[in-house]
This record gives C-alpha cells, sequence and structure tokens, in this order.
C-alpha cells in the first residue's frame, strides 16, 4: 500500500489543505464540549442569561464554519482519493499494454481485469476513508483523551481500561481477516474467468450440450468466493455488537462514576475497582462535556475500526496491483534505438532459434531465409510445427532465443518496437475488430485516411459489396469483437485495415481461412497488384492459396524442410508434397 503512495505526490497542496482542515475541524469539535460544560457552570447555575447567549451564539458560528470546513475537506478530499484511483488505473493499463504476451499469460485477462477495476477500487475506498476519518481520527482520540483529563483526571481513569480492551478485540479479528481478504481477490478471479469463458465460448457450450456442466463450474466458483465472504462478514458480525457493547458499558460507566464524582464533597472517600474517586468535586457541566469526550474517544476508536475492516482488503489488492506495476516487461526498447535507414520492406531471419519460457526443446531452430519487396513469401506445414510462433517474432510479440530477425537491415531488437510497428501490417489468424464503426476501424492504422482510400482498400480485399450493402455504409456500427459480422467478413475488414496502413511489410497469419475459394482468388488476385512494392508474408493452410507465391517455405518440427516455388518443391520436397496431395487432386496438380 505505502508504494502505491507515490501516486498521490502530485496533489501534496490538496493533501495539505485537506490535513489543516481536518485538523481545524478536530481543534473545533473538542472545544465545543468544554464551552458547553461554561455555559452550564457559569451561566445556568448562576442564572447569567447574557453569558449564556453570548457563549451560544460563539459556539453556533464555531459550528457554521466547522460545517464549511466539513464540506470543503470532504469534497477535495473525494476528489483526491477519485483522482488517485484514475491514476493508478491508467499506470496499470499503460503497464499491461507494454506486457510481451508472455507476462499477459503469467497473469491472464480475467486476473488483470479484476485488478484494474476491484483492487484499484478497494485502494481508492481506503484513501478516501482515510482522507475523511483515519487523519481526523488520531487527533479526537489524542484530544479526547487530553480534554477528558483537563475535567476530571480520576474519572479518565475508564478510558485506560476500554481502549485496551478495544485494541485487543480488533487486532485478534484482523489477524483471522487479513488471510481471507487475500483469498478473497483470488476468488473473484476465479469467478470472472469461469465468466469469460462462459461468454467467450457461449456456442461451442451449446454445441456440445454443456451448459449444465458450466453453471456447475459457475457455481462451484461462486459458491467458494460466497463462503470466503461469509467467512469475513462473521467476523465483523462479532466485532461489532462486542465493540457497541463496550461503547454503551462505557457510557453507563461514566454516569455511574460521574455521578458519584459530583455528590462527592473533597473530604468523602468514593472508591470502585481499587480506583480512590475523592480528590474533589465533579461540576455537572464537566460531566456533560467528560461525556462528550468520552464518546468522541470511542467513536474514533470505532472510525479506526472501520478502517481496519477495510485496510488488509486493500492492502491484499495493493499487493496485487503492485505485481503488475512491477513487473518488468521481457520486451523492451533499447536504450539508444537504432533507426532503419536506406532499406525498405527487407525482412530476413538469420539461423533463428525460440523457445517458450521454461520449456526444454526449441520451437524454432535454425530458421534462415529472405524476403524483399515485390516478393510474396509463403509458409507452410502441418499443425503445430511452428508457422505462427515464426510470424510473432517479426513484431517482437515473442523474442528470439537464438539467431537474429532482421527488418530493413537492423535486428528489430535494437529498433525502437513503434518504429517496427509501423513498417509491419499484421492480420491476424483471429480478426478482431473494436467497437466502433468499420470506417473507424479501418482508420485504426491511418487516423486521417479519406473515405476514398477506406472504400479502395475494401475493394482490394473484396469487403466493398457488403460494406455497401450496409444501411449506413463506413458508419455501419461494429459491435466488440465484430461478433455483428460473419467470420470472412471480419478477415476482409482486417486485411481492408491493414491495407488502408500501407505498411512495408504485410504478415498475413492464415487470414484467408474463412473466405470461400472465389473470394480467395479474387482477393490474392487484387493485392497482388495492390501489394506489389511491398514485402508479403503469408501462412496457410490451403496450398492454393500460396501456389503462385516466389518462395515457399515448408516447416516440419520447427525446422525449415524446404524452400522454393511450388514446381521446385514439388520436385525436391517429399512433406511438401504430401500437403499438396492431401489437399488437391492430380488434375489439380498437374
Amino acid at each position: 500500500m505505502i508504494k502505491l503512495l507515490r501516486f498521490l505526490k502530485p496533489y501534496w497542496k490538496q493533501l495539505t489543505l485537506v490535513m489543516v482542515l481536518l485538523l481545524l475541524q478536530a481543534i473545533a469539535n473538542l472545544y465545543l464540549p468544554e464551552l458547553n460544560a461554561e455555559i452550564i457552570n457559569n451561566g445556568v447555575a448562576k442564572g447569567d442569561t447574557a453569558y449564556i447567549m453570548r457563549t451560544g451564539g460563539f459556539m453556533l458560528l464555531v459550528t457554521f464554519l466547522l460545517g464549511i470546513g466539513s464540506i470543503i475537506s470532504v469534497y477535495w478530499g473525494s476528489k483526491t482519493a477519485m483522482a488517485f484511483g484514475r491514476d493508478i488505473r491508467h499506470a496499470i493499463f499503460r503497464r499491461v499494454e507494454s506486457f510481451s504476451l508472455a507476462e499477459l499469460n503469467v497473469f491472464g485477462p480475467p486476473s488483470l481485469i479484476t485488478r484494474n477495476t476491484n483492487d484499484v477500487q478497494q485502494v481508492q475506498m481506503v484513501t478516501l476513508m482515510s482522507l475523511n476519518v483515519m487523519i481526523s481520527a488520531p487527533f479526537m482520540a489524542i484530544g479526547g483523551v487530553i480534554m477528558a483529563l483537563r475535567q476530571d483526571v480520576p474519572l479518565s481513569g475508564i478510558i485506560v481500561v476500554v481502549i485496551p480492551v478495544m485494541a485487543v478485540i480488533v487486532g485478534s479479528l484482523m489477524r483471522k481477516a487479513m488471510p481471507l481478504f487475500k483469498a478473497m481477490q483470488l476468488k473473484i478471479d476465479r469467478v470472472n474467468q469461469v465468466m469469460r469463458e462462459k461468454l467467450a465460448g457461449i456456442r461451442v457450450i451449446r454445441a456440445f450440450v454443456r451448459s449444465d456442466y458450466e453453471e456447475h463450474r459457475f457455481d462451484v466458483a461462486n459458491r467458494d468466493l460466497t463462503d470466503t465472504q461469509l467467512s469475513v462478514a462473521r467476523l465483523f458480525a462479532i466485532m461489532l455488537p462486542s465493540l457497541m457493547a463496550i461503547f454503551n458499558l462505557t457510557l453507563v460507566a461514566t454516569m455511574w462514576f460521574g455521578a458519584q464524582r459530583i455528590n462527592a464533597s473533597p473530604t468523602d472517600v468514593v472508591s470502585a475497582f481499587g480506583i480512590n474517586f475523592a480528590t474533589g468535586a465533579m461540576p455537572i457541566g464537566n460531566l456533560t462535556a467528560f461525556l462528550t469526550y468520552i464518546m468522541q474517544i470511542l467513536m474514533s476508536v470505532m472510525m479506526a475500526t472501520v478502517m481496519f475492516v477495510m485496510v488488509p482488503r486493500a492492502q491484499a489488492s495493493a499487493v496485487r496491483i503492485n505485481e503488475v506495476l512491477d513487473t518488468e516487461p521481457q520486451i523492451c526498447d533499447p536504450e539508444v534505438p537504432t533507426e532503419p535507414t536506406g532499406q525498405h520492406g527487407y525482412l530476413e531471419f538469420k539461423d533463428v532459434e525460440f523457445r517458450y519460457p521454461g520449456a526444454e526443446d526449441a520451437v524454432l531452430c535454425g530458421i534462415s531465409f529472405k524476403a524483399e519487396p515485390g516478393q510474396t513469401t509463403a509458409i507452410v506445414g502441418s499443425t503445430g510445427c511452428g508457422k505462427s510462433t515464426l510470424i510473432n517474432l517479426i513484431p517482437r510479440f515473442y523474442d528470439v532465443t537464438g539467431g537474429h530477425v532482421l527488418v530493413d537491415g537492423v535486428d528489430v531488437r535494437e529498433m525502437a518496437q513503434k518504429t517496427l510497428w509501423e513498417r509491419i501490417g499484421f492480420i491476424p489468424q483471429k480478426a478482431f475488430l473494436f467497437n466502433g464503426t468499420v470506417a473507424s476501424n479501418l482508420r485504426y492504422g491511418k487516423e486521417d485516411a479519406t473515405d476514398d482510400e477506406l472504400w479502395h482498400a475494401l475493394k482490394v480485399a473484396q469487403g466493398k459489396a457488403f460494406v455497401s450493402a450496409m444501411d449506413e455504409g463506413l458508419d455501419a456500427p461494429i459491435t466488440q469483437g465484430g461478433s455483428n459480422v460473419s467470420g470472412g467478413q471480419r478477415q476482409r475488414l482486417a486485411i481492408a485495415r491493414a491495407l488502408v496502413k500501407r505498411p512495408e511489410i504485410y504478415v498475413f497469419d492464415d487470414s484467408f481461412s474463412a473466405l470461400d475459394f472465389k473470394t480467395d482468388a479474387a482477393l490474392r488476385n487484387a493485392l497482388k497488384a495492390e501489394t506489389h512494392d511491398a514485402t508479403v508474408l503469408i501462412v496457410a493452410q490451403r496450398v492454393s492459396t500460396i501456389m503462385h507465391a516466389d518462395n515457399i517455405i515448408v516447416l516440419d518440427n520447427g525446422t525449415i524442410v524446404g524452400q522454393g516455388t511450388h514446381d521446385e518443391l514439388m520436385q525436391s520436397c517429399e512433406t511438401y508434397q504430401e500437403i499438396v496431395s492431401s489437399q488437391l487432386t492430380e488434375e489439380e496438380i498437374a
């Protein structure tokens, strides 16, 4: 929690103002009971109406100023706490943006969402309560003890008994609650994970009639979270009534022993529980003030208890937030980035090796090839041979563990990531569209693209017809993930998005899989003219998609087993021959 306080540094002026106002409020609240005691002792007892009116008017003025100060302190305290939460959320988002796929896989999307919402909310609420309660509570408690001693020292012995008892109760319950709060946040993660899987895989779940099974999974996670929350609730169900009982018994004890102090003369001996109360008579006004101070002390302890309820959970949340903020991305920009000069669109793999973190065997080994502008390079191979892993190394979604990936003659690890990404148009295997419109999605890589450029990209991507058929055209709405368009339409929009960007290198990761053969052929013909001056890499399952590529790379178990044109590979590469014969007839091969 302490590490997160650095986010409050920009707001030190507001914090200073709030603390000063809270201190002044505490002084005013402590001063008012003494004024009330003076009215009773010096005004009511002596029948001095003028004194009562004068002192009472001053009390009203102090109360009015106290109200204004409270409004200002609550306003600035709330504003600061909300800004604090906003800045933490922004910091988490920026840190997650810099994560590579390796870090994202460690945390997982459900956990990151919980940390940026629920966990930040817990920390934010504690900050808000601290600015309005935790700062004033010590002032009120310590000041209340001092003022109570001013009213009557012997009667203040009640405080010596009550405060330790309350501290023991609160401390013992908090010690049990802390592990439960940590477990609660993890179980919220689990509920979010199951819910996310349920929503993402709803079609698969229904297709395999597994709704009952998924309901059971969610019920197990939900009940587990509920049981933990109930355990916490039971602890505080014990604590709050116990504290209220102590609070009420303390008031009764104060009234009882206070009454004896009032009745006692300086020579009387009144003792209870071994405490001698015969040190002098106590004015009735002092007893009313003493009661008020006792209430202030106990209420301060109660407010601190509320904070004790929130702080352990916030501390658990702060630990989870710091885990994200303290995680350094494995893939980051070099201290002195190298800017490519002279070359545009040149891609080269030099003896590349890659293995996933913690894996014993390499996924890719000895990968070497070149791709130049005006050429189409295709990558084929059996499932699991490393095709997608290979192209993920180009935009540095992962970093190579051996060898070099060069773009425009510069190792991608020596370039600024932004510079690298500007040169690449990446069309992933699973096309993803953002919530917005067709136009906003197409302009994702080039914000100032004109409508003519968008329609041209759609024409090349074979998407102009279905977009024109939409009532709003380019302004047609697209839901999150593109769920309101078909798979083939999503792929064509994703291809059009890359075409609008006009990068030096196009990377198609099996981006034609949802297209029919006619659309596939038309798209490839249109792409050939559009990308004649760019480097094109295509990962494809269908041989017909890549038969006319300038260079075909055949992968098998993470190594290149063949490289050349279709005709050359049909003569020299047995693996490629097997792939072709499994998809095409003898007439098509001929």
